[in-house]
């Protein structure tokens, strides 16, 4: 059983209330930030450790072993709790797109949560390096020939990858949203995941984690991790925000509501502003 779409759209605007107000204490959400992008970081030295002896084996099954075994990393962020960029792309449009939170509630997520990821996967890195995991010969090898084919995409085909990834990524997400039960949310949320993966997909945190590592590998440089993300962050943003939460958003007939009008008149307060009250429209999706 799933809820429906109008509820879905409602509960990612409380997803989008309660970021908003953990935003009021940012040092706790820059370190929740921070374990986003080292859990996505666990995902991909998985990766590299279980996969690779397939990759020097020639196997034929590299890429959707590659795809099972990184939605790992998701699966830690939603269950965990974690600030991860990518998701508040898409969870903080929408409760600004609804009129529960601000512009600036987004963009405050949006980048702090960025960077707070962008710090969790280099310290992840820093770690995983001096575990002396990667230097082995075969996860070593899987590292530098990942780490050049993304250096040799141009940027149309890193942005359009990113738009494609995080569509993904999102839609999972939101499916984790309206289905019931753990073990059915884990499932949904598996498949998209194992999708973007095995289709080599940029996802703007896992190249974080992986240009991390390679960066205190010597296989990269900090150039062309900067460089990826030039194209990938945007392609992510609209991937996400636009192709699922605006979508869905505007799917459901939903209206801009001025809540905290609303929310004056309800509780007997002055208004400050005066505007016509306007209502939330759900049409009967799902």
């Amino acid at each position: 059983m799933v809820i429906s779409i109008e509820k879905t759209v409602d509960e990612t605007t409380l997803q989008a209330v309660h970021k908003a107000h953990e935003l009021r204490r940012p040092p706790r959400y820059f370190v929740s930030a921070m374990l986003a992008g080292a859990f996505i970081g666990v995902g991909e030295i998985l990766l590299l450790t279980a996969v690779s002896p397939l990759v020097a084996g020639h196997s034929g099954w590299v890429k959707l072993v590659e795809g099972a075994v990184f939605p790992l990393a998701l699966t830690m962020v939603m269950f965990a709790g974690a600030q991860l960029f990518t998701s508040n792309v898409m969870v903080m449009l929408v409760g600004a797109l609804s009129g529960r939170t601000g512009w600036k509630d987004l963009a405050g997520s949006w980048s702090l949560s960025l960077f707070g990821n962008f710090v969790g996967a280099l310290g992840f890195g820093a770690m995983v390096h001096a575990s002396g995991v990667t230097s082995a010969a075969a996860p070593h090898a899987m590292l530098t020939e990942l780490l050049a084919g993304k250096s040799a995409l141009d940027g149309g085909q890193l942005f359009w990858r990113a738009v494609l990834c995080n569509f993904l990524v999102c839609l999972g997400i939101w499916m984790f949203t309206r289905a019931k039960g753990d073990g059915a949310k884990t499932f949904v949320l598996w498949l998209p995941i194992m999708v973007f993966v095995s289709a080599g997909f940029e996802h703007c945190v896992a190249n974080m984690a992986l240009y991390g590592i390679g960066i205190f590998d010597g296989s990269a440089t900090f150039g062309q991790l900067f460089h990826n993300l030039a194209f990938v962050v945007p392609g992510n943003i609209v991937g996400g925000g636009l192709l699922v939460g605006l979508a869905y958003w505007f799917t459901t007939g939903a209206k801009r509501t001025d809540y905290a009008r609303r929310d004056a008149v309800a509780e007997g307060r002055p208004v400050v502003e005066e505007a016509p009250e306007r209502e939330l429209v759900g049409s009967h999706h799902g």
